[in-house]
């Protein structure tokens, strides 16, 4: 862990590349046991505070959501102490009332990803093998620091919606019309690539996680307007990339004097694996996570 703690981090999906905002500004670079972050960390003051910023995809965006190591990211917000992460992402619309630049904080999520890694434990890859846990995700994100991020984007003035079911897809092709159209049949309002595993994870990491969605098409099952490209994505982004930043700020002075997150604790009772049978090497592979539960 870090020396001095960072509660707050930021997530900076595409087109948030980096937040000009931040003073007093280092840049840090972690390993993990998961391997090596998508980026090094921008530490930086914003509001008073001590804010922690990672470009997801990594800057000049390298990274396919498929090959984001999304365990080594999380995983770094928490040696530097983030309690409260906020994640921006592009995302395309499943709703008619939910145009391209619109802002939404999903309450929901819903999986379809493929082979990503959605957990930190029982992992032979990772050394952490002989651990189980069942963490529950059945509200997988922070509802606390979803209405915060809900009221930070409102004062922007930006077009905002509070809810939402949040389809991940694996990526990094758009959907066909027909899996499109399948997923708002399912009752899918939002789709996109990277919500998952970062929500599960946030939540095994006892963080408080959440997310502003920013809305840059209607994926491709509107009959009236073409099909996503990226370079309808871009404009978007760009037109919106602004509104992210400042409602990131208006987020960071709201969380100013927020007590510990609603999420500590999460793990408490998801330990399934009798506890004397995990082997010493794997609780010390793993103390920031679980060490407090081994005494």
């Amino acid at each position: 862990m870090m020396k001095e703690k960072v509660r707050i981090g930021v997530l900076g999906g595409s087109g948030v590349y980096q937040m000009e905002a931040l003073s007093a500004v280092e840049e840090i670079v972690l390993d993990t046991p998961f391997g090596a972050p998508s980026d090094a960390y921008v530490v930086g003051t914003l509001g008073g505070q001590r804010v922690a910023f990672l470009a997801r995809h990594g800057r000049g965006h390298r990274f396919s959501p498929h090959r984001v190591n999304y365990r080594a990211n999380l995983y770094g917000f928490k040696m530097l102490g983030v309690e409260y992460l906020i994640g921006v992402s592009a995302c395309g619309s499943l709703r008619e009332d939910l145009a391209p630049g619109h802002i939404v904080i999903p309450n929901q999520l819903f999986d379809r990803t493929q082979g990503r890694k959605l957990s930190f434990f029982d992992d032979p890859e990772a050394g952490t093998e002989g651990l189980v846990v069942h963490v529950g995700v059945a509200d997988p994100f922070c509802s606390l620091l979803s209405e915060i991020c809900f009221e930070a984007v409102k004062q922007t003035g930006a077009a905002v919606h509070w809810g939402g079911n949040f389809v991940t897809i694996e990526g990094p092709r758009f959907s066909t019309k027909a899996e499109s159209r399948t997923f708002r049949s399912w009752g899918m309002d939002l789709i996109g690539m990277t919500t998952t595993p970062e929500a599960q994870l946030a939540r095994e990491a006892e963080m408080s996680y959440a997310v502003m969605a920013h809305v840059t098409d209607y994926d491709v099952w509107h009959e009236s307007e073409t099909p996503v490209t990226v370079e309808k994505v871009i404009q978007t982004l760009l037109t919106n990339a602004e509104v992210a930043k400042q409602a990131v700020i208006n987020a960071v002075q709201l969380l100013e004097g927020a007590g510990p997150s609603p999420q500590q604790g999460a793990l408490r009772d998801a330990i399934i694996t009798n506890r004397s049978a995990v082997r010493r090497e794997v609780i010390e592979r793993l103390a920031l996570l679980v060490g407090h539960y081994f005494g």
